[in-house]
């Protein structure tokens, strides 16, 4: 979900918790919880005590589900936000912000790379798999050893497929 930063000359009009929640995909109870944290906090009332956000709430509340993305906790997040309000200055918060976000940015790009490698292992393991047509389909699993007519010979099983089997699944050892 993408929002958009309104500018001061198109600011929309407050909106109650039923709107902000429909808007953004959350439960009133959600929004209420993330107001106990101190993560969401309405900019005004109305007269009958109704709770009134902007649109700087829905930011806040995409903020909270990237944090959440990363594994951050609903606590661990009102830590979070709880220190960087409480540095000394502007440029301070936006220096700690930022060394955060390289973190995260170098964490998920880690992440990245090692989903990569899972999926260039699954789409070897189908492919393998794809081809392993050798046994008759009444052979029990221990009996399947060959693997001459698939297209495996001299071909070591992906680990992926290897490690599930009873015995080796590759031509060099039968």
């Amino acid at each position: 979900m993408s929002v958009l930063v309104p500018t001061a000359a198109a600011a929309a009009p407050p909106m109650r918790i039923g709107e902000l929640a429909e808007r953004s995909g959350k439960t009133i109870r959600t929004l209420h919880f993330y107001e106990e944290l101190n993560l969401l906090v309405p900019v005004s009332r109305t007269k009958g005590g109704f709770r009134l956000y902007d649109e700087q709430a829905l930011l806040r509340i995409e903020w909270i589900a990237r944090l959440q993305d990363l594994g951050f906790s609903l606590p661990e997040i009102q830590t979070f936000l709880a220190g960087l309000h409480a540095k000394p200055s502007g440029p301070a918060m936006m220096s700690e912000l930022r060394q955060f976000y390289a973190e995260k940015l170098d964490e998920t790009r880690a992440q990245v790379a090692r989903l990569r490698a899972l999926e260039l292992q699954l789409q070897n393991s189908i492919l393998y798999l794809s081809t392993c047509r050798a046994c008759a389909p009444a052979t029990e699993k221990t009996r399947c050893h060959s693997c001459d007519d698939s297209g495996h010979v001299g071909q070591e099983a992906p680990m992926m497929v290897a490690a599930v089997s009873p015995h080796p699944l590759h031509s060099d050892s039968v």
